[in-house]
């Protein structure tokens, strides 16, 4: 079915289909994919353990195409972690097919239209070792938000800041299903609190919080105090989160230390709002494309003018630590 909506376009040629994890290794031998759609729940060896070895021996562009299954779904986000670009839904009808054609055509010309470096991710550091703050940090808040290839360079930002730093909100764009199954995995990962934002909490020191799926994040002041919001308004730029709606709600905020951050992604999410948080006075940081899954919309910030430093992801946690201990000091 994937095969038959991806051929009826002109740009797009399916140059095989695989029937298990052994027959796509001949295929990609052969055929040379410019990326390859890949269900996690194969015949024989599962798909993750094909995305694995793939991404050692050939790295390419991987799309996951996942069940709602719990299974299916947990290794879905580990697949992530594990160098996929992207992971999107199987609908749960057959009624529902032409809409999954559309967003993977999407995603599709999204990877052409970006440079993109795959890589196999790096062995998980169980109790890596933060960045030394050498100083207690000051009170704000950081921003940051990431599309495909995102929960590799999210992990490495959190697993190296301190458990103390200043609360953390997260965009990510993935579907609805898999959020909280990041969220997990991220808490588990670092020494900070990871959960998904319900709505109404005031962001707490030490604790990250994601967009809900589906629904936008906001932060505003009410009686002196910080509180969040989530809310199904309208898609920005096709997307529901979106890192511009919570960038634009930060820019807004008085006298609050703010550093703001674009990761790895396809499209211009988040370089408006990363410009309105550096022209309100605030931090603002850009991904460097050497360690970009997909350099798209850092990008686009860094063309902006949105980006006051361009880093690669595992110089982006002193960087911030930078910030707050100047914060503290002031």
């Amino acid at each position: 079915m994937l095969a038959r909506s991806l051929a009826g376009d002109a740009d797009i040629e399916v140059v095989g289909e695989a029937r298990d994890a052994a027959h796509a290794n001949e295929l990609v031998n052969l055929r040379c994919p410019d990326v390859i759609t890949l269900d996690i729940e194969m015949p024989g060896t599962d798909g993750l353990s094909f995305l694995r070895q793939l991404m050692r021996e050939r790295p390419t562009p991987v799309i996951i195409v996942s069940s709602h299954t719990p299974p299916g779904s947990i290794r879905s986000v580990e697949a992530l972690r594990a160098g996929a670009v992207q992971v999107i839904a199987k609908p749960r009808g057959t009624s529902a097919l032409g809409g999954l054609g559309t967003v993977l055509k999407d995603i599709i010309r999204g990877l052409r239209q970006s440079p993109v470096h795959v890589r196999a991710a790096a062995p998980r550091q169980t109790g890596a070792r933060p960045v030394a703050a050498g100083g207690p940090l000051g009170n704000g808040l950081i921003a940051i938000g990431a599309s495909a290839g995102g929960p590799q360079a999210i992990e490495t930002i959190l697993t190296k800041l301190p458990a103390d730093s200043p609360p953390i909100l997260i965009v990510q764009h993935m579907p609805t299903v898999f959020v909280p199954l990041l969220a997990e995995q991220l808490n588990q990962a670092c020494a900070l609190q990871v959960r998904v934002a319900m709505g109404g909490e005031e962001p707490a020191r030490g604790s990250v919080y994601l967009a809900p799926g589906d629904h936008h994040l906001l932060v505003h002041q009410h009686n002196g105090a910080l509180v969040m919001r989530v809310t199904r308004g309208p898609r920005v730029h096709f997307q529901r989160p979106a890192v511009d709606v919570l960038f634009q709600s930060l820019a807004r905020l008085r006298d609050i230390p703010i550093v703001g951050v674009v990761l790895t992604g396809m499209g211009q999410d988040g370089a408006e709002g990363l410009l309105a948080i550096r022209e309100a006075g605030h931090e603002t940081i850009a991904e460097d494309p050497r360690s970009c899954v997909v350099f798209g919309m850092p990008r686009e910030a860094i063309a902006r003018g949105a980006a006051a430093s361009v880093l690669p992801v595992d110089l982006i946690p002193p960087a911030i630590v930078g910030r707050f201990q100047r914060v503290a000091r002031q």
